[in-house]
């Protein structure tokens, strides 16, 4: 897999193919499967997503703790927001469904993990149900976002307790960003640009789960994640040029997460996690859960 967005960039638009193309085409060869083999398990992954953002906004479900459950169905049905009914308070309302069915023990898509899950499902089912785009297309944007991801993973980090929120959420605001970018027509060079103007919007975002708990504010962060996406690929889409290559925005954000404080990667030692109130929380919550009936 490429090591570097440029790379994949450039290749995809010497060849004339799309970023999904591409992709697909190197996995096909890296892992020894056909592209048909790897667009089903695609297909399988988008059909989970599907499911979580669904299951998630009939509005029943609570976590263990009792502090995450019907948040993303308050949104959907809201007309009292400046954005309500609209696209933009779609994609939140979805984002915040799928964490409320991970936070409930339900199946999700790591996207690329559990605490970020909410973001690329949001926007992609989102926009293609706005923009009615059949499904093979948004298949070809996760393989786009998988690029995105790999990408990360190998430049910087996917893992909150090692880079912080900035490497999960914020990696899934970039991933959905690109994704949706070329889905919308957007060209190679404009997925780079999308990444990187909505990554740059997330450097330095801190992990503090309250209790340890992939709560709070980790499902919240998932509809602002979302938010910043859709930032960057209006932006991108607009034609606007980030300054900063996309691949160096990512190394920036892998040498923020290895000179972060511990206190802020997913430690619950400070943030959110350490103020009375989420100390408070935290204490009464994971009381509560261990001592609930099995």
């Amino acid at each position: 897999m490429y090591k570097s967005l440029a790379d994949a960039i450039r290749d995809a638009e010497a060849s004339g193919r799309s970023l999904a193309a591409t992709a697909l085409a190197l996995e096909s060869k890296d892992q020894g499967r056909t592209v048909e083999d790897i667009r089903a398990a695609l297909k399988r992954a988008l059909d989970v997503m599907r499911s979580a953002v669904e299951r998630g906004l009939e509005g029943d479900l609570r976590s263990a703790s009792g502090l995450v459950g019907g948040d993303a169905l308050l949104v959907a049905k809201s007309q009292a927001g400046p954005m309500s009914g609209t696209l933009f308070s779609d994609v939140l309302a979805r984002a915040l469904a799928v964490q409320e069915v991970n936070a409930a023990m339900g199946v999700i898509v790591a996207a690329p993990t559990a605490g970020g899950a909410g973001v690329l499902p949001a926007v992609l089912t989102g926009l293609a149900r706005d923009r009615k785009i059949p499904d093979e297309k948004v298949i070809d944007a996760l393989a786009t976002a998988g690029l995105i991801g790999a990408v990360v993973a190998e430049r910087a980090s996917l893992s909150g307790a090692e880079g912080g929120c900035q490497a999960e959420t914020g990696a899934a605001a970039g991933m959905a960003a690109g994704a949706a970018t070329e889905m919308l027509g957007g060209t190679p060079s404009q997925v780079g640009h999308a990444v990187s103007l909505t990554m740059q919007g997330t450097l330095g975002l801190v992990c503090d789960p309250l209790g340890g708990l992939v709560e709070l504010p980790c499902v919240f962060r998932n509809a602002t994640g979302a938010a910043l996406a859709l930032a960057g690929i209006e932006m991108a889409l607009s034609g606007i040029v980030f300054a900063i290559p996309v691949d160096e925005v990512i190394d920036v954000m892998g040498e923020i997460g290895r000179n972060m404080d511990v206190r802020y990667r997913e430690t619950a030692g400070g943030g959110l996690a350490a103020t009375p109130t989420g100390r408070r929380l935290a204490k009464e919550r994971l009381v509560q859960i261990r001592t609930a009936p099995r």
